[in-house]
């Protein structure tokens, strides 16, 4: 049997191991991207949480990251530091809160048919500072000659129990603001009465929404309970 030449055996090897490195690296790291599971670049359904990156063996898991936009709402009001406290006016219902983001919600009575009052809060640094809020309030009403309501927006600086407070006033065609947030149709005859508070890690947003009769005579009850707004216990 004749033995291959020497020169000739190696050229082989040599022609194999560069084919390996070739298909190892990729000319556009092919090889690198087919070792990513499949259902990682998969489209996910709506509000389906984000698939955590694979951990190497012996690390610890990755937690999954928390939805944005949403953040947990803090312990109960007047626990910590960075809670606010407040008497409810007597006439309010108090609701369980239809989001995560109500921190508490009341059902207002009145002459005009029910309004509703809504305290948010987001989380430490989230919500936007408070002239931009009310603006923002003002923007979800419309005027009948189709001008600004910001126009006609009534602003007022307080200051309760050392916290700073912004209140507002507008009125008009009630519109809403994001998704279940507002009316599913526009309501003329509408009224705000609002105030945002600046907690010691966020501001904290108090909004009384319903038709203008029943909001304009519970004013001096949403005035009582932003006077009573106090610093939650360190």
């Amino acid at each position: 049997m004749k033995k291959a030449p020497i020169a000739t055996a190696t050229s082989l090897l040599a022609v194999l191991l560069l084919a390996g490195c070739a298909g190892e690296a990729g000319s556009d790291g092919e090889a690198a991207r087919s070792a990513i599971p499949v259902q990682a670049d998969q489209e996910l359904p709506a509000g389906h949480p984000p698939v955590p990156p694979a951990t190497p063996p012996g690390h610890p898991p990755v937690a999954p990251p928390t939805p944005s936009g949403i953040v947990p709402p803090p312990p109960g009001s007047g626990s910590g530091a960075a809670a606010l406290t407040w008497t409810k006016p007597e006439a309010w219902q108090e609701e369980t809160p239809s989001s995560q983001m109500r921190r508490a919600q009341y059902r207002v009575p009145g002459p005009g048919g029910d309004a509703e009052c809504v305290v948010f809060y987001f989380g430490p640094g989230q919500g936007g500072d408070p002239r931009s809020n009310v603006l923002r309030w003002a923007d979800q009403f419309g005027q009948p000659d189709g001008g600004p309501s910001r126009d006609v927006l009534v602003t007022e600086e307080l200051v309760v129990a050392g916290i700073p407070v912004l209140t507002a006033e507008v009125k008009g065609t009630y519109s809403g603001g994001m998704t279940g947030m507002g009316p599913q149709t526009p309501r003329p005859e509408s009224m705000l009465l609002g105030a945002v508070a600046e907690g010691p890690d966020a501001s904290w947003f108090f909004k009384l929404t319903g038709p203008e009769e029943t909001v304009e005579e519970s004013r001096e009850q949403f005035m009582s309970l932003v006077r009573s707004l106090r610093p939650g216990e360190s």
